[in-house]
């Protein structure tokens, strides 16, 4: 069977665990040489040398990277252009959390958020738009939510940056269109990672009474829509939101 993304270099921001990783693990079996940026050097370098191992191959690269800052950012994109010439596909992933009502919510706990979650992607996207369009080509998949789209109580912050993200995406696949560079998102739903694991029962119950299909999400099922994006299955949708959450904004 062809690997779908064979001989391509991807970027992957939050590469080194849950749905990140997921992705970074998914590219590379289809044949793809993956940089994953990440600012837990120790995570980050071990979720490289676990793929590699299991690949038995070198194609997962590991930088230790703050998305939230550009300088970084700039440097960090530069080292992948010139280890691997180019960069046919970015996947804008990393993000956090921090959760409270408005009415308690701190001036950090937004300033964090919106840069890490939202900045980052006009720092990747900035960086790399250049060497993409003077190749012709270029897939951008940037990560949003569901509660991008329809809000949640104790996540204004979240809500914001992840909105952001889809205005951001839809802006970026009409200026970048004539450059065969297409621009999407992927809104997850609830999917099972380190940050819904930390949910009580009742508010897991809650979640799940809201999904037609009675179960949350994995990060495998959230890898195979961006792979999709990222392939060449997709190369005449642009501007597009795939949401992954079982039915549960329908």
């Amino acid at each position: 069977m062809q690997q779908l993304l064979k001989d391509q270099t991807a970027i992957v921001t939050g590469g080194s665990a849950g749905i990140g990783r997921a992705v970074a693990h998914t590219f590379a079996l289809q044949g793809a040489k993956v940089a994953i940026f990440g600012t837990n050097a120790e995570r980050g370098q071990s979720t490289a040398d676990q793929i590699n191992k299991e690949l038995s191959s070198d194609v997962i690269t590991f930088y230790q990277v703050d998305v939230s800052k550009k300088d970084e950012v700039s440097q960090a994109i530069k080292e992948v252009l010139t280890k691997f010439e180019k960069v046919d596909i970015l996947v804008n992933n990393a993000g956090v959390t921090r959760d409270q009502l408005l009415i308690k919510m701190t001036e950090d706990d937004w300033d964090d958020v919106m840069a890490i979650n939202a900045k980052s992607c006009y720092n990747t996207c900035q960086a790399l738009v250049r060497p993409m369009m003077k190749a012709r080509r270029g897939k951008i998949i940037n990560m949003s939510s569901v509660v991008g789209m329809t809000g949640n109580a104790g996540q204004a912050n979240y809500a914001a940056s992840k909105s952001a993200i889809i205005g951001f995406s839809k802006a970026m696949a009409k200026e970048l269109a004539t450059r065969n560079i297409c621009v999407n998102c992927v809104a997850p739903g609830f999917i099972q990672t380190r940050m819904t694991e930390a949910l009580g029962e009742q508010q897991k119950e809650g979640i799940l009474s809201q999904i037609p299909f009675g179960k949350m999400g994995s990060a495998e099922d959230v890898a195979n829509a961006v792979l999709f994006l990222a392939s060449p299955l997709s190369d005449y949708i642009t501007g597009q939101v795939i949401t992954v959450d079982g039915g549960m904004i329908l």
